[in-house]
């Protein structure tokens, strides 16, 4: 089964990449365009708890990292931070509530745009806490706060929970 959840995530993560590239870097907001590619990791966590939200982070990032004009591996350490981080502040909540994927949505990618920031500038890059940092962490909040559900119901179909294999879990039956 392990075979099939490799080939699951891949075909998300690549539809991930393929709408962040074709349509979403062509929606504007004030200059600012939404990162899809963000929800990855906090979709995984809601899904899958905290391990499960960073070994999604790191994978997404690092493929996110292929396109973007900054240090390499930086897209995948945010995106392990973050989607650990969501993983350990929902692991006591109800994962089947229906307010979840949008909440972690907004919040964490506001956090993840600071961090990405914050670490980028600790490597080398200053520019990136020059930029308009609060437009940007709320742009891309605000997309993923849309788009989250969606989001988790597609985590869940390629990675099911290790006692329900196959089966839909219970965020992803909750929000059917």
């Amino acid at each position: 089964m392990r075979r099939q959840v490799v080939v699951r995530l891949s075909l998300v993560i690549v539809a991930f990449v393929v709408v962040q590239q074709t349509l979403v870097l062509g929606i504007r907001v004030g200059g600012i365009h939404p990162d899809v590619m963000v929800l990855l990791p906090i979709a995984a966590a809601v899904v899958g708890g905290p391990a499960r939200g960073a070994i999604v982070g790191f994978t997404a990032g690092l493929v996110a990292d292929l396109f973007l004009p900054t240090p390499f591996g930086l897209s995948a350490l945010t995106g392990s931070l973050t989607g650990y981080g969501v993983g350990l502040a929902t692991v006591a909540l109800d994962r089947s509530a229906w307010w979840l994927p949008p909440t972690a949505g907004l919040a964490a990618s506001a956090v993840y745009e600071l961090l990405y920031a914050g670490l980028g500038a600790l490597l080398g890059q200053p520019q990136m806490l020059h930029v308009d940092l609060a437009g940007i962490a709320l742009v891309v909040a605000c997309a993923n706060a849309v788009v989250a559900i969606v989001a988790v119901r597609m985590v869940d179909w390629a990675m099911p929970s290790a006692s329900t294999e196959g089966m839909p879990t219970a965020v992803g039956a909750s929000l059917r």
